[in-house]
């Protein structure tokens, strides 16, 4: 009986002790998210819902550590790119390093899945960034690597691709600049993509034209948790290389204009 009796005080003394550890690791754990619905997806310049509007969204667990792991996706153009799927879905994981009370460096991996698409959509990419701020100015400078996957491979007609598989090499800046006394933000963003030409055997790629620059200038107005943007984003592609990968390239698949074309493009995002 005293055994009984012992062994059942010992747990009532380590039941709150263990409510209070599942507390504190709970503690320890951020979720967040945003959901978006914006008039166009660009990515890197080129709009990946046929210039269409696109529904957003995404959810991040963060670790104390720094370690943080998430999902993110979109709605897509279909048809013959990304496998026909009509859905991105991002599987993200990474860890962040505060250098200063100023600076973080950022290091994860993003995998690109296309659910209900072709085999051998999905690709895998790295990436690094380095993130600083002084006073109202928020500065970011980043590297994401493609190595070479089947997904990526080329099979188009662009010129001097040969059909190889290479990789890529996406390199970005980003600024953003508090206005101060306002709800807003100017942002600014420059980017340069290095990679294999053309498009995947699903009509997947991170550098359709092989070598090209995008940017946007923009400008964010906040209320409590709600965020409007307006940015205008272009590329440097040419009607000349857009041709080369028609009729993927164009609005609609009618083999005419480019999504990659300059755009004003709006959005507005609930933070959660």
């Amino acid at each position: 009986m005293k055994t009984i009796i012992s062994a059942a005080a010992l747990l009532a003394g380590l039941s709150p002790a263990a409510a209070f550890a599942q507390d504190e690791e709970a503690k320890s754990v951020t979720i967040t998210g945003t959901a978006t619905i914006a008039s166009d997806y660009r990515f890197r310049g080129v709009s990946q819902s046929d210039k269409e509007m696109a529904v957003q969204g995404g959810v991040t667990l963060t670790h104390k550590s720094g370690l943080y792991a998430g999902v993110w996706g979109s709605n897509l153009a279909g048809w013959g790119t990304f496998g026909g799927a009509n859905m991105e879905l991002d599987l993200i994981g990474g860890y962040k390093l505060p250098l200063s009370d100023k600076a973080a460096l950022d290091v994860g991996l993003v995998w690109y899945m296309y659910p209900g698409g072709a085999d051998e959509s999905d690709f895998a990419e790295p990436y690094v960034k380095l993130t600083g701020t002084a006073g109202r100015a928020t500065l970011t400078a980043g590297a994401a690597y493609a190595p070479k996957q089947h997904a990526l491979a080329n099979v188009s007609n662009a010129p001097n691709s040969r059909g190889q598989s290479d990789d890529n090499l996406y390199l970005w800046g980003d600024g953003a600049v508090v206005i101060a006394g306002t709800p807003f933000t100017a942002k600014a963003h420059i980017g340069h993509s290095d990679g294999n030409p053309g498009l995947g055997p699903n009509g997947t790629s991170v550098a359709p034209t092989g070598r090209y620059w995008d940017w946007s200038l923009g400008m964010d107005a906040s209320w409590r948790n709600l965020t409007l943007n307006l940015s205008y984003v272009d590329t440097d592609i040419g009607k000349s290389e857009a041709a080369r990968l028609q009729p993927n390239f164009s609005k609609g698949l009618d083999g005419t204009g480019s999504i990659a074309d300059a755009a004003v493009v709006a959005s507005v995002t609930a933070a959660f």
